[in-house]
């Protein structure tokens, strides 16, 4: 198929931009999703405008104990170490996973993001990092945790006057560990389950997060506290935590496959970590 008609125009600047945004008009980045969508036209628009070339999009740096990461930063750019990785390696593994070589080439992490597909990488990633979004508008510039900015499927606090402009994240500490686990039937599909795990103690920062499960990557709450809590913890201990977080994020019977999909990636993921301590 092919997308409805509609108008094209290149921003030259983010202000010309957001002054050309509204209600019937899509910010254009990457396209690694927008475009497939208007093909098959469940996104119609009557003007496309390309922010693709907006060098304010792609920069990125410190800011206090944080470094912003610019929205139109491509995977490739994080997974190349284009961009200084506050992580230790955690950004730069999950990017190196995303889809082929040709889609990191050209998708963006604010596109992923903005998109908010709950089976896509970075908001599950960045959920576990304690990432914050940031946003600007004819209002001005908001900031939103990502717990605010992830609304459901394909559903974010995004106004139709705003754009995303990027994230921040923490650097983390000498002390921090992570893990980062998915299942894809194969190699570059969307993730049937995603489970990440992100602690540092001298930030304070223990996460547990289930992507492509629900409308929305889903935090863990007894899971994030048995890593907060620092002990030494038995595998059936893990393993029973988990079931329940999983039942609670999902609402899925215990005996089906996806229950157990979703339950081992969590539970591995939970073990990898530990055992880096």
């Amino acid at each position: 198929m092919k997308a409805a008609p509609f108008s094209y125009r290149r921003a030259a600047t983010l202000d010309e931009a957001l002054a050309a945004g509204g209600e019937t008009s899509r910010f254009l980045a990457g396209g690694q999703s927008l475009v497939p969508m208007m093909n098959l036209r469940l996104t119609l628009a009557d003007t496309m405008i390309d922010i693709s070339g907006l060098a304010e999009l792609r920069r990125s740096g410190r800011e206090g104990d944080r470094v912003f990461i610019g929205a139109g930063v491509t995977h490739a750019m994080i997974e190349d170490g284009r961009i200084e990785d506050p992580s230790r390696g955690y950004l730069r593994h999950v990017a190196g996973g995303i889809a082929f070589r040709s889609v990191r080439n050209r998708g963006t992490l604010g596109g992923s993001l903005a998109h908010a597909d709950p089976a896509a990488d970075w908001p599950t990633a960045l959920l576990a990092l304690g990432a914050e979004a940031v946003v600007r508008g004819a209002g001005g510039e908001r900031r939103l945790p990502l717990t605010q900015f992830q609304l459901g499927l394909m559903e974010t606090a995004l106004r139709p006057d705003e754009i995303l402009v990027g994230v921040t994240v923490p650097v983390l500490s000498d002390l921090a560990r992570w893990s980062y686990r998915k299942f894809c039937r194969k190699s570059g599909e969307f993730a049937h389950s995603i489970a990440a795990a992100v602690c540092d103690p001298r930030r304070e920062l223990a996460e547990v997060v289930l992507g492509a499960a629900a409308d929305k990557p889903c935090r863990l709450g007894r899971a994030s506290a048995l890593l907060a809590d620092g002990a030494r913890v038995d595998p059936q201990q893990l393993g029973q935590v988990v079931d329940e977080d999983v039942r609670d994020a999902t609402g899925l019977a215990a005996s089906s496959y996806e229950f157990h999909l979703h339950r081992t990636m969590v539970v591995r993921a939970c073990a990898h970590l530990r055992e880096q301590t």
